[in-house]
């Protein structure tokens, strides 16, 4: 179900929603409007419109704008278009394309949302006095004993918990998630039913500013360094070929590797500061322990001394694992995985699930 509760009378609630120009975020603001809510729509504009104006899979790019701004002429609340392209291009994509240069996997989703959206969006909210931030994300947000809780979504095919794991205490008490409850062609139905001209319009899945899904070209662009050819090893110490760049792998990649070989073989390391990319045997693949930073943490009560028992995910799709984790110190958590997990990747977020509660989560480093 639509979930949006607060104290205040409707009319006299400011709600900003960030409107990205799909079904989800439209149908938050064209429903709370509905509801009497004084919904102001913003819509970020992160990259050039020219370069993304006809695709199709991305958010944020000019036909987005142009949806984001039919629906709200559409029932009449006010629409702005703030430019964020230097803000994207400095926190995210070149935080993409540095991830890269150190032979990390990275997830600039998540940047966008932790310095862009959730942050840069917050202040400007708060600037106008809003009374909250709301977003068509597929996330809950339940009250607990201390405060705002994340929780994942009833529809756990899109539940975005994984994305929003670096969401600070501050910035959840403001935001909202009318969504959470709801299963996708729920979304859909009450865009019908709004009279939507976007209930089916397809859901964003590339990467915005990475077209066609060709990372390798954007980081050329920005890094020309990138194309640096190295050496290709095996585990066991020897040399296999040559690569072209070690930002065309990615830890667990068996294909495109151009290494003849007996037996199929996969990256297992890659070694920026040598410019080596290490192959081995899928059994290489597996870890028992590694290392996240910059961690948030969503939880009152602190990881305690003796380590803390939780489920983690190290991938979007990831099934999730039992883990244990132990603080290092005030930017490193430890996790240890029982059982091992198969391709644990340099620059892919760890985040810390207690049933469906999100806890925090933080960057693998190694």
């Amino acid at each position: 179900m639509f979930n949006f509760s607060i104290t205040k009378d409707p009319k006299n609630t400011k709600i900003v929603v960030a409107m990205s120009g799909g079904v989800d975020s439209s149908v938050v603001a064209a429903k709370l409007h509905i509801l009497g809510y004084n919904v102001i729509g913003v819509t970020l504009q992160l990259y050039d419109q020219g370069v993304v104006l006809a695709r199709q899979k991305t958010c944020c790019a000019g036909q987005d704008i142009y949806d984001a701004r039919n629906v709200a002429n559409k029932f009449g609340f006010p629409h702005y278009v703030l430019d964020y392209e230097n803000r994207f291009k400095e926190a995210v994509i070149e935080e993409f394309a540095d991830s890269y240069m150190r032979g990390e996997t990275p997830l600039p989703c998540v940047r966008c949302n932790q310095s862009v959206k959730f942050n840069d969006l917050f202040k400007m909210a708060k600037d106008l006095g809003a009374d909250a931030l709301v977003t068509g994300h597929y996330v809950k947000k339940l009250e607990g004993d201390y405060g705002a809780e994340l929780h994942k979504a009833i529809d756990t095919s899109k539940d975005q918990s994984y994305f929003l794991f670096a969401t600070t205490q501050e910035q959840l008490e403001f935001l909202h998630f009318p969504l959470g409850g709801m299963m996708k062609h729920q979304t859909r139905e009450l865009a019908v039913e709004l009279g939507l001209e976007i209930a089916d319009k397809q859901d964003s899945q590339d990467i915005c500013f990475v077209p066609n899904g060709d990372y390798a070209s954007i980081i050329k662009k920005i890094r020309p360094e990138a194309e640096k050819k190295g050496v290709v090893m095996h585990v066991d110490g020897f040399v296999l070929g040559k690569h072209d760049g070690i930002i065309n792998c990615t830890i667990g990649q068996r294909k495109g590797l151009s290494i003849a070989y007996s037996t199929p073989l996969y990256v297992i390391k890659i070694d920026p500061a040598e410019n080596i990319i290490y192959l081995g045997p899928e059994s290489a693949l597996y870890s028992n322990e590694f290392i996240v930073k910059d961690y948030n943490w969503l939880k009152k009560e602190s990881i305690p001394e003796e380590g803390m028992e939780v489920n983690i995910k190290i991938r979007s799709a990831h099934r999730g694992s039992v883990a244990k984790i132990y603080l290092l110190d005030e930017n490193y958590i430890r996790v240890t995985i029982p059982a091992g997990e198969k391709s644990v990747t340099p620059g892919q977020p760890c985040v810390f699930y207690e049933e469906s509660r999100v806890l925090g989560g933080g960057w693998i480093v190694k």
